[in-house]
């Protein structure tokens, strides 16, 4: 299979493939990796890959919008694995998210704005640290043909669109008819289990576990046992959770 060798950003995050990721850039190794991206031709893709992180933790705590300004004193100089241990790729899940930056917009003060895509699901082969930035050898992780499964996802996306929707009306407290209607969310399984992994509150390894699951009936199947969970969880609570965790964040970094 074809491989390529990418930036690397880690976060503390997982990425889906067709869902959007706001990023706020101040460290310097990640801004080193922004300008070398702008470098590249305007109609080519600006590709960096997004994996989660095992062990370890990014420099700033998550923040929900994009902000408007930055700390005013400069972040530390970091290597571009610091933090990450004597072998980086242990540090971090094996499976990640090509991300396509469609706007990088750089501040007065060097940190950047960054709006990217996630594209692809990868699989790590290795690790690379002796640039100014993380870059890894990755090849891409197709989905699994569905084959006879095809029906089987579709009957499974319309069951998890369902619960999905009961469960955001316990989260938010919405009445039925405040929700999406079908016609606002999408019809192709593999675009909804992604959907739905990025939007569901889930800790992060549970979101890995979505990931990389081998095909878009397996994903599907968790999802619809984890809503069903969730549901029922929330429906005991004696107070619902804050509906802000349910919005995208930025990641600061």
């Amino acid at each position: 299979m074809t491989t390529a060798r990418l930036p690397l950003f880690p976060l503390n995050a997982v990425l889906f493939p067709g869902l959007v990721l706001p990023l706020n850039v101040f460290e310097e190794r990640y801004r080193a990796m922004m300008r070398e991206l702008l470098k590249s031709d305007e109609d080519e893709p600006r590709r960096f890959v997004v994996v989660a992180i095992r062990d370890g933790r990014e420099i700033a705590p998550t923040a929900t919008g994009m902000p408007d300004t930055v700390a005013a004193a400069p972040p530390p100089e970091r290597a571009p694995a610091e933090g990450f241990g004597p072998d980086p790729i242990q540090t971090f899940h094996r499976v990640g998210c090509v991300a396509d930056a469609a706007t990088i917009r750089e501040r007065a003060d060097g940190s950047f704005e960054v709006l990217a895509t996630g594209t692809t699901r990868v699989r790590l082969l290795s690790v690379e640290a002796s640039g100014p930035y993380l870059t890894a050898e990755v090849e891409e992780l197709a989905e699994e043909p569905p084959g006879e499964e095809e029906d089987e996802a579709g009957a499974l996306g319309e069951g998890v669109l369902r619960a999905f929707r009961a469960y955001q009306k316990r989260l938010a407290g919405a009445s039925e008819r405040s929700l999406a209607t079908g016609a606002d969310l999408p019809d192709d399984p593999s675009v909804i289990s992604y959907l739905v992994a990025a939007a569901t509150v889930l800790d992060v390894p549970t979101k890995q576990r979505l990931l990389q699951a081998p095909d878009t009936a397996t994903r599907l199947r968790e999802e619809l046992a984890l809503l069903r969970k969730e549901t029922a969880v929330i429906r005991h609570l004696p107070s619902l959770p804050a509906t802000d965790l349910t919005r995208a964040p930025t990641h600061p970094n």
